[in-house]
């Protein structure tokens, strides 16, 4: 009796391919660690500015420039999601992920907001710290897809050996 391997995957061969083929690809590979670098150092000026009630206009500036790549990386990753999926945002394989985006996105604008319309300094970094709660929550959810990628990618290219070895 034979069984046929299954394997559920994020992309089919044709949307891997698409995916390996894409500029996208690299400019989100370069901008993703790019953008969490720039919320490290920014999430260190929010807090000490917090703690001692220094540096409020170098972190609420390091929460623009953040904010500034977030929208970056969604503009440029729907254009990936078109290229590999046929749909800008809310391709199956990253539903979740890009609703939450949504979420952080949300949260960012409404910073900008706050702190365009002159709100307390104090409040709009309370504000962006709830942002990157989230924008940490959405980052984990794409590590984690793109180590399921990377497993499921080596599971297809040892799926014809052990299917010839049954």
């Amino acid at each position: 009796m034979q069984h046929k391997v299954q394997i559920q995957t994020l992309y089919t061969p044709d949307q891997r391919r698409r995916r390996d083929a894409s500029s996208w690809t690299m400019v989100q590979g370069i901008l993703a660690p790019l953008q969490f670098l720039v919320f490290l150092v920014s999430l260190g000026l929010i807090v000490w500015s917090m703690r001692t009630g220094e540096g409020m206009f170098a972190a609420q500036v390091s929460v623009i420039v953040k904010t500034f790549l977030l929208y970056t990386i969604m503009v440029t990753g729907s254009i990936w999601e078109r290229e590999v999926f046929g749909v800008y945002l809310f391709a199956k394989p990253f539903f979740w992920e890009d609703v939450f985006s949504m979420l952080v996105l949300a949260l960012h604008t409404w910073y900008l907001a706050a702190y365009l319309l002159g709100r307390q300094p104090e409040l709009t970094l309370w504000i962006a710290l709830a942002a990157y709660a989230a924008y940490v929550v959405n980052a984990a959810q794409f590590l984690w897809k793109l180590r399921l990628a990377r497993k499921q990618g080596g599971q297809l290219a040892a799926a014809p050996a052990m299917e010839a070895a049954r």
